[in-house]
């Protein structure tokens, strides 16, 4: 299976994303070029280092790359103060200077992390992805934004840190889990809702194939993903304009994941997901698309066995106004305005500071009062 290669093209900071299988057997052959001393320091969690992490090593070794690694707790909970702490001062620990290479090898938690540790740590380290689950390979692992979560809400401490390069292997998402596979779905579905309604289609109709294992579809589905966000950090990289277009979905997702408290009651993608269909809703509700939009949503993410509703979520969730209160919390808020991505058709997303919301209550009550919501 061919692999593909992408650039993010930020002048003198441009890397490439390589996608395809045999990457991480081939990684010291990759990351040579990109090292002023052979010597890596690798960051993952100890889920993906009992899997695939011998693979990495002897990729390292085959070019002659010495590699010492920290493996973290696998869960989102990790991206907290605590563990970015351990990271960095294990870093300190190994003698880690700004030339050398931290290996962000994980999801996107690690990726966030590590990415995070790398920034800070003598106030910037250069640092490699190497995304092993669907969401990082086409979302988290590209555009720089690394960080962790607080208690108020997600990824509210972090910087643009860069990476020098990203290495996608295909291969590692045979191990994922089914119902982390779709998860990175989740994001998958976003790019062809926010801006290319041509891949929503080619997704309605290869989807199920692509989540049965077909390497193909895969590689395509990462491709276009990294394509069409590399395009967008592109002209705006630190998330002054079109770069929030990237967060359709997340200010609903985002809340929903600080009430189920970053828990497996709900992973990023499922609350992406969701919130994609919020989202949806929502623009119908204020006249900007037609009922047939966040209908062809739901069909879509319910073809594939995915979440699409509040009742979806087990256990208890806040009232209208709590979740609302969480979303206040997201990054993108200015003047206390919440920025909700809309859509006026699929593909047709843009940025609104300027909802009633009342109507955005409205909807979340009737959401949270569904009878599917009421079984959960």
């Amino acid at each position: 299976m061919p692999q593909k290669t992408l650039e993010v093209a930020l002048g003198d900071r441009s890397y490439p994303i390589l996608i395809g299988p045999g990457l991480l057997g081939q990684a010291g052959a990759h990351l040579g070029p990109h090292l002023t001393r052979p010597k890596v320091a690798i960051i993952t969690d100890e889920t993906l280092a009992s899997l695939h992490l011998k693979t990495l090593e002897a990729g390292l070794e085959a070019a002659g790359i010495s590699h010492a690694t920290l493996a973290l707790a696998a869960g989102e909970a990790t991206k907290n103060w605590s563990d970015l702490g351990r990271a960095v001062e294990w870093l300190l620990s190994q003698q880690i200077e700004r030339d050398d290479l931290v290996l962000a090898f994980g999801g996107g938690v690690i990726g966030d992390l590590a990415g995070f540790a790398a920034a800070i740590l003598r106030r910037g380290v250069a640092f490699a992805q190497i995304p092993t689950t669907l969401l990082a390979q086409v979302d988290s692992s590209v555009g720089g934004k690394t960080g962790i979560n607080a208690p108020h809400g997600k990824n509210l401490i972090g910087a643009f840190h860069q990476p020098r390069l990203v290495l996608a292997d295909t291969d590692v998402l045979t191990t994922l889990p089914k119902r982390q596979f779709l998860s990175g779905y989740g994001e998958v579905v976003k790019y062809g809702l926010l801006g290319d309604e041509v891949f929503f289609d080619w997704l309605e109709m290869n989807g199920p194939a692509l989540a049965s294992g077909d390497e193909a579809l895969r590689i395509e589905a990462i491709r276009r993903s990294c394509e069409m966000k590399a395009e967008i950090v592109a002209r705006d990289e630190t998330e002054r304009g079109d770069r929030a277009l990237l967060n359709l979905g997340h200010t609903f997702g985002h809340a929903l994941e600080a009430a189920t408290g970053y828990s497996d009651r709900l992973l990023h993608g499922e609350g992406v997901a969701i919130g994609c269909a919020l989202a949806f809703e929502l623009s119908q509700r204020l006249g900007h698309c037609a009922q047939e939009a966040p209908s062809r949503v739901r069909a879509h993410l319910r073809a594939m066995g995915m979440k699409t509703d509040l009742g979806d979520i087990p256990g208890d969730l806040p009232d209208a106004d709590g979740l609302i209160a969480l979303m206040a919390q997201d990054k993108k808020v200015k003047a206390g305005q919440i920025a909700f991505i809309l859509a006026r058709g699929i593909g047709e997303s843009f940025v609104s500071r300027d909802v009633d919301m009342d109507i955005v209550r409205s909807m979340l009550r009737d959401a949270l009062h569904s009878p599917a919501r009421q079984r959960a």
